[in-house]
């Protein structure tokens, strides 16, 4: 997706290239993004000569990709390292009869149903700050240290069954990954303990499924005032601690 919008920018701007695209969440192939935040450094000619950027680009786009809004940014706005937090959704169906054929791209059809109050209770002792590495695919030299704020599974009016995860940043198959466990959950194959036991590990558990990437979309994003972004950015790119 950051490719095909950084060649429409530079198609817009008039600009001999696509200038280098940097966003808030890297999403897994597969994975949806409604909310996604980006930044780019262009020359400021450019954009001043440049005018109804929106309404331009989207003449340029493919027809699944739209930017809602374009403009100037803050002084020390970085898309990724000034954000505070990143909010996500999982979608699954669990019940035959009221898996819809037009949301397919965007839902996971589950083959067993789900007890959502059991997958919340053990959600509860993932929150807080932690070493996801046994529900993350690791890289050299990142930290897997992160901090989940939320973690909560309710139903909408469709009977969609609905994870809303929340952290401060998230490593690669994370959010794919604690879906799984909680789905061994919900459907009653594990017990309530289970995720936690396996996020004290550390290591990854085979019996936890990373699920399908188009049940996952990027919601939102979250950033602190304008005077405070460049702050939050210097903070975020220094290596997480261990917690205490």
């Amino acid at each position: 997706m950051a490719e095909v919008v950084a060649v429409a920018l530079g198609r817009v701007l008039r600009l001999p290239g696509p200038p280098e695209l940097t966003v808030a969440g890297r999403t897994d192939a597969g994975v949806h993004a409604r909310g996604q935040v980006a930044h780019a450094d262009v020359p400021a000619a450019a954009w001043a000569a440049a005018d109804r950027v929106v309404s331009r680009l989207a003449g340029v786009l493919p027809p699944d990709v739209r930017v809602r809004a374009a403009g100037p940014a803050a002084e020390g706005f970085d898309a990724r390292f000034s954000a505070l937090w990143r909010r996500y959704c999982y979608r699954v169906c669990d019940d035959p009869a009221a898996a819809d054929p037009l949301r397919r791209h965007e839902t996971l059809w589950y083959f067993r149903p789900l007890d959502t109050a059991a997958m919340n209770v053990a959600a509860l002792a993932c929150l807080g700050t932690h070493d996801f590495a046994a529900f993350c695919r690791r890289k050299p030299g990142a930290t897997t240290i992160r901090t989940l704020r939320s973690l909560e599974w309710h139903r909408d009016d469709a009977g969609i069954a609905v994870a809303t995860v929340v952290a401060d940043a998230f490593c690669h198959t994370m959010v794919r990954s604690l879906v799984g466990a909680l789905l061994a959950v919900g459907e009653g194959r594990k017990v309530h303990g289970w995720p936690a036991a396996v996020l004290a590990a550390a290591v990854r558990d085979p019996a936890v499924r990373v699920m399908p990437p188009h049940g996952l979309c990027l919601e939102e994003v979250g950033y602190p005032p304008p005077d405070q972004l460049a702050a939050r950015a210097a903070a975020a790119r220094a290596l997480r601690p261990a917690p205490t």
